[in-house]
């Protein structure tokens, strides 16, 4: 039988849900704060956790923002619960790595599409050596990119990378996300940028994609090249643009790869964590 844990402080709100969830045969347990509810999924590990916005301690986000933080709980299917509209609220849930939203007033078959869905991430990840898997989607504006920069810092504590690798990561982040939002998208506010953290046994990757028609690799005389990092220069000044130009050369110095999709709208970066921290799955077998 699958577990639920229900974070919710009003009684009601809880045992309605509950109730629905024992129809699809959950265990489903509840809990009345922010505190409580970190702690027992935490220490119980349940399949699903359907999370309370508005909570009288820690709010919702704050405490998937922890559940996040931690090594074992990167992967637990988190259902976000709140009764504010509009898509502010959302977009925050899945910045701090809710995989589903659910806005109150609902039905059965709301909760049931929400959770079907949290578990149906889960179930996408597959493959024995990834970890865990968080997707985000950002506003463009560079003050949102800065704020899930902040998220990157809880791979320090939930993965083998030093602190100098998760800040090199940092930066390439914050280079390629700055490209989306400029050139991708165009400085339009309502296009999204979609972040993915991906954490596999030996590496982490984090894939960055804009709402752009992507670009040709070949034909970007306003950036950078290893072979003369300063020729561009000229043309930015022709071309009416902002001094710099330099996001993936200094990016590619900072991770261990980078790669494009074949659109060009889309970048993956890499970082591996320390040799000794990695397992040796041949020693384990044996």
């Amino acid at each position: 039988m699958e577990r639920a844990l229900i974070v919710e402080d009003d009684p009601d709100q809880a045992e309605m849900a509950a109730s629905f969830l024992r129809l699809r045969q959950f265990d489903a347990q509840t809990a009345p704060d922010g505190r409580s509810g970190l702690e027992r999924a935490l220490a119980d590990r349940p399949d699903v956790v359907l999370l309370d916005l508005m909570l009288p301690d820690l709010d919702g986000f704050e405490v998937c923002r922890r559940l996040r933080a931690d090594p074992g709980a990167i992967d637990l299917p988190v259902v976000m619960v709140t009764a504010l509209h509009g898509d502010a609220p959302r977009q925050l849930g899945f910045r701090v790595g809710a995989n589903a939203y659910l806005t109150k007033p609902y039905g059965p078959s709301d909760l049931y599409q929400a959770v079907d869905l949290a578990l149906a991430w889960r179930a996408s990840l597959g493959g024995e050596r990834l970890r865990g898997e968080i997707h985000i989607e950002l506003d463009s504006a560079p003050r949102f990119l800065r704020e899930v920069n902040d998220f990157l810092i809880g791979l320090y504590r939930a993965t083998p990378l030093r602190i100098d690798q998760v800040q090199h990561l940092q930066q390439a982040v914050l280079e390629i996300g700055q490209n989306a939002i400029e050139w991708g998208n165009r400085m339009r506010i309502e296009l999204p940028v979609e972040l993915t953290y991906r954490v596999f046994e030996d590496r982490v990757e984090i894939v960055i994609r804009d709402q752009g028609s992507g670009f040709d690799r070949a034909l970007l005389p306003h950036a950078a090249t290893p072979d003369d990092p300063l020729s561009h220069m000229e043309v930015r000044r022709r071309l009416g643009l902002r001094e710099g130009g330099f996001g993936l050369l200094i990016s590619r110095g900072m991770v261990d790869e980078l790669r494009h999709n074949e659109a060009g709208n889309e970048v993956t970066l890499t970082k591996r964590f320390p040799p000794d921290a990695v397992p040796d799955r041949a020693g384990q077998e044996a």
